[in-house]
């Protein structure tokens, strides 16, 4: 079977579509998988393993519609078995149907644009299926069960994501740490990214946690997404005499990077879900977002804690919204409960 995944974005969503593909991998009956992607996002596909074939459409370029034919007529000549639509969204849907038939999409009840569920044919979640790596795996068991649209009689288990830096295009940088004249040094990273405004940390929370790792004798070290991230990355880090990245690290070095940190600190971000993924601990806040919905978690496997979650509880959350008026969601997390987590690492 040629199986094809249309999950066009974002970051930490791709990561945590991570142990869907890796159902259909185990298959034997699976010859093919295939992943179509956004450009914004192609980078991410560097830790997928390397059997993945990636195919790359510009939705936000200057021509995207143009991109968009180019990339269905590509597809439509693989001879798809079945299509995975874990995007949800119309584009995703329109683009799935176009390559081909059947595609298997997201819980209507699930979906934020309820249009696209006439496009697709809708996977029925169990209702203990509530995170987001649990609705991948079901939406990826659906080609291979007799009734993908009746309610399943018991839920799937979430399964971290994990990535096996030997599978894939990555190549660990190992010039890295002293090229950032971080060699032999203990460091923390504080992502400052949010992505979403209501998302964002405040500067003297940050800068809380910044003083207590250096007085326990560690770098804190801030990363960042975007120009005015690292505005921000390098604000701060002046104010504690901490780090801020340099520069933009390409996925290698920022896997290289992740994987030599004792801790990674920061909101519900791709950033924290790739740390999660390669073993690196993380302490993660949660307010507009639902940590029950999408954060790392650790599996049976897994000896002792690996993932924190610090939640602020909101009244009116998780709101699941990208802009508030209130912007109380990051104020009401206590930074010291992050640094009593991060002395016992």
């Amino acid at each position: 079977m040629k199986i094809l995944i249309v999950k066009l974005s974002a970051f930490g969503d791709i990561i945590h579509a991570l142990p869907a593909l890796d159902d259909l991998l185990s298959r034997p009956e699976v010859t093919e998988v295939h992943w179509l992607v956004d450009a914004r996002y192609a980078f991410v596909t560097e830790i997928f393993p390397q059997t993945v074939i990636v195919h790359i459409v510009a939705m936000k370029g200057k021509q995207p519609l143009t991109s968009a034919w180019q990339a269905v007529r590509q597809l439509k000549n693989t001879g798809f078995d079945a299509i995975l639509d874990l995007q949800g969204l119309l584009k995703s849907a329109l683009l799935a149907r176009a390559v081909g038939r059947p595609v298997y999409g997201i819980d209507k009840e699930q979906l934020r644009e309820k249009i696209s569920a006439w496009l697709a044919y809708p996977v029925i979640f169990h209702h203990d299926e509530k995170h987001v790596v649990q609705q991948y795996r079901r939406v990826a068991m659906a080609p291979f069960v007799p009734h993908p649209g009746q309610t399943p009689a018991s839920a799937l288990a979430y399964k971290p994501p994990r990535i096996d830096i030997r599978q894939t295009r990555i190549s660990m940088d190992i010039n890295l740490f002293s090229r950032l004249e971080l060699t032999d040094k203990k460091f923390v990273i504080l992502h400052t990214a949010g992505g979403w405004k209501t998302k964002k940390f405040p500067e003297r929370s940050w800068l809380t946690i910044a003083d207590d790792l250096i007085a326990s004798g560690k770098m804190p070290v801030f990363s960042w997404g975007n120009p005015d991230e690292r505005i921000l990355a390098v604000r701060l880090a002046e104010q504690c005499n901490g780090f801020a990245l340099p520069e933009r690290l390409n996925m290698s070095a920022l896997c290289t990077l992740l994987k030599g940190a004792r801790a990674v600190v920061g909101a519900d971000t791709g950033m924290l879900h790739l740390a999660a993924a390669l073993g690196t601990p993380t302490v993660t806040f949660w307010g507009p977002s639902a940590s029950w919905r999408s954060a790392p978690f650790a599996d049976a496997e897994t000896q002792g804690d690996l993932h924190w979650h610090i939640e602020s509880n909101p009244a009116c959350g998780p709101c699941f919204k990208r802009n508030c008026d209130q912007f109380i969601c990051m104020d009401a997390i206590d930074p010291e409960s992050i640094t009593r987590i991060l002395h016992e690492l």
